[in-house]
């Protein structure tokens, strides 16, 4: 069994705009089982302890909702667990396996601009965890560096939520920055494939997926590295 520390976004608004925000139900609940159910332990954190949020274009119900987001709707254990998350602050990253980062827009802000989560992505990094991350997800790899102050995305294989997709959402002008062309900008080797398709990618330990179609994809090549 293998430990897996989820950080998630605990941001309701896209930034001053007063549009809500947050995580985006398919990529919490999508790995959050596909790492349950292979039985692992599973721990969720955010920034101080606060309650996550869900992005309100993301809470799908009836036969257009994903099937894990409607187990995870109707799952008290789960909703008690997003309702009182444990804290970042109190996380020793190096005790855990894997760091996965859900997306959702909400991560645009507090995951990219902190500095602890930066420092806390580095120390799971640094001492060789797996660290996988879907959609906006990577937002939160702004500032991470590793011990040699370098950004843990350069020179390596990543994918996010494109600047294309970023634009079809129209949000391409309201985001504090374009994902892609931001881990562009850090050095990395940026894949994708069409807007909305499933496309995951690993590079040595580190996972990332394009969308939210990618959330079970980048499940998988997380539990393939823990083996």
């Amino acid at each position: 069994m293998a430990r897996i520390l989820i950080l998630s976004t605990a941001s309701d608004s896209l930034g001053d705009t007063g549009k809500p925000t947050g995580v985006w139900y398919e990529e919490l609940a999508a790995p959050y089982y596909a790492f349950l159910d292979a039985g692992h332990e599973v721990t969720l954190v955010t920034l101080g302890g606060k309650a996550v949020p869900i992005d309100p274009n993301s809470d799908v119900t009836g036969d257009d909702a994903p099937a894990p987001v409607t187990r995870f709707r109707a799952d008290e254990t789960a909703q008690a667990v997003i309702k009182s998350p444990a804290k970042l602050e109190d996380a020793d990253l190096t005790a855990y396996d894997a760091l996965y980062i859900p997306g959702g827009h909400g991560a645009m802000y507090d995951l990219a601009e902190s500095d602890l989560v930066a420092k806390a992505i580095g120390s799971a990094w640094d001492s060789g965890k797996v660290v996988a991350s879907v959609c906006h997800g990577p937002a939160a790899f702004a500032k991470v560096v590793d011990a040699n102050g370098e950004s843990i995305v350069k020179g390596r294989k990543v994918t996010a939520f494109t600047d294309s997709e970023e634009r079809a959402v129209g949000l391409a002008d309201e985001v504090p920055f374009l994902l892609e062309t931001k881990l562009r900008e850090l050095g990395a080797i940026f894949e994708n494939v069409d807007d909305w398709q499933p496309h995951a990618v690993t590079d040595g330990k580190l996972v990332t997926g394009q969308n939210p179609a990618s959330s079970e994809a980048a499940a998988k090549q997380v539990l393939a590295l823990l083996g």
